[in-house]
């Protein structure tokens, strides 16, 4: 019996758009020369209808060359541009880059700085106990940034998730303390500021019970009532806690039954009212604490998953990058590191995403539906038109 083979488009590297003819989705690999490495990504949708993403490049984490870059992709066309230079800090490590949109049209780039490391900082030794929080703005939709201020001095402040605006006008943004200690970052805390003055001042509730649970996803499934959605130091499952006043408490976080490795999640509202969830679907323990935080190499697939419960349960789950396909207890350390994913939904409903891929080697951006996630496809898969792309 013959076959006939159907060629597939390559997935560029130039920061083309393509469509991906096995699972229907818009792809792109983000330029990320001349950096060796890239983490940590965030992406915006601008006033203009344009994508900002930004991350952090340079060598390798943690060391004095690392700062934040950002790339565009203008409304109607089909190809990221190279990346620019964003922060300006020479001597500490500048990383986890979010972009916030003001209501008055400026955009704040927020990110984290701490002390570099140096060719003697021993191995496994975290220093981000030095870091603190900086804040740059655009007021042209980010085509120039502004000087750099710090925003949060304590020493260990880092952040990861947007400043968000809830329904209230209240801002509240998710951060976690860290620790000079021997636990691994295990000891991290997570605190949210909130603001009820858009920005000028802000103060600090701190979320009992959350030793080892950070990168506080903020969802506000109803007016009020807040969910935080978070990674776990120990890689053992997502855990989840929930505020009824617009984040002034908090109950003590539980855990969830998605899987977590110790690595960054990205949680938001789709339009459906779900929560939308984007992760790593892979898990190294069963036990909740520590007091040593696990730090597994293992960081693929990548999943998208929806709860129509505020996160109690996670019925609809679909991979959307399998990497080089390894899996097993024992194997799939052959694949390549897949991480830090980010999602985000753009004024028509479409799911922007992007994750570190290959490595670290790129950033790699999809466009989705929720409908493509929870597996009711439409007749032509993601609409072109509606997605204000033109592909080559």
């Amino acid at each position: 019996m013959s076959r006939t083979l159907f060629e597939l488009p390559a997935l560029r590297t130039d920061g083309i758009l393509c469509h991906n003819n096995t699972l229907d989705t818009i792809e792109a690999l983000i330029p990320n020369a001349p950096y060796n490495s890239c983490h940590a990504a965030d992406l915006l949708e601008t006033k203009d209808g344009d994508l900002l993403c930004v991350w952090f490049a340079g060598s390798s984490e943690g060391y004095a060359d690392i700062s934040i870059v950002g790339s565009r992709l203008k409304a109607g066309e089909n190809q990221w541009s190279a990346p620019v230079k964003l922060s300006d800090d020479p001597i500490r490590s500048e990383q986890n880059p979010s972009l916030f949109q003001h209501p008055n049209g400026d955009i704040w780039l927020m990110y984290t700085a701490q002390v570099a490391r140096t060719d003697e900082t021993p191995e496994g030794y975290s220093l981000q106990f030095t870091a603190e929080i900086r804040r740059k703005i655009s007021h042209d939709q980010g085509y120039t940034w502004g000087l750099t201020e710090t925003m949060f001095h304590r020493p260990g402040s880092f952040c990861r998730q947007k400043i968000q605006i809830l329904s209230s006008g209240r801002w509240i943004f998710s951060n976690w303390y860290c620790f000079e200690d021997k636990t691994r970052n295990g000891s991290d805390i997570t605190v949210f500021h909130l603001s009820d003055d858009q920005g000028q001042t802000w103060r600090t509730v701190e979320l009992p019970g959350s030793e080892g649970r950070v990168h506080a996803n903020i969802v506000e499934k109803d007016p009020g009532h807040l969910v935080a959605i978070m990674r776990s130091r120990f890689a053992d499952r997502i855990w989840i806690a929930e505020s009824d006043d617009d984040g002034d408490h908090w109950t003590v976080p539980f855990r969830t039954e998605l899987r977590n490795n110790n690595a960054s999640i990205s949680a938001v509202k789709l339009p459906s009212g779900a929560i939308g969830l984007i992760y790593n679907d892979v898990a190294f323990s069963d036990e909740p604490g520590g007091p040593v935080a696990l730090w597994p190499d293992q960081r693929c697939p990548v999943t998208f998953a929806i709860s129509e419960d505020g996160g109690h349960t996670w019925p609809y789950r679909r991979i959307i990058e399998s990497g080089e396909g390894f899996c097993g207890y024992w194997n799939d350390i052959n694949n390549r590191r897949y991480e830090y994913p980010v999602m985000m939904v753009a004024h028509d409903g479409v799911i922007h995403a992007a994750w570190s891929w290959g490595s670290r080697l790129q950033v790699k951006y999809v466009a989705v539906t929720e409908n493509w996630i929870r597996g009711q496809r439409t007749e032509h898969g993601i609409d072109n038109d509606q997605t204000h792309f033109c592909l080559r």
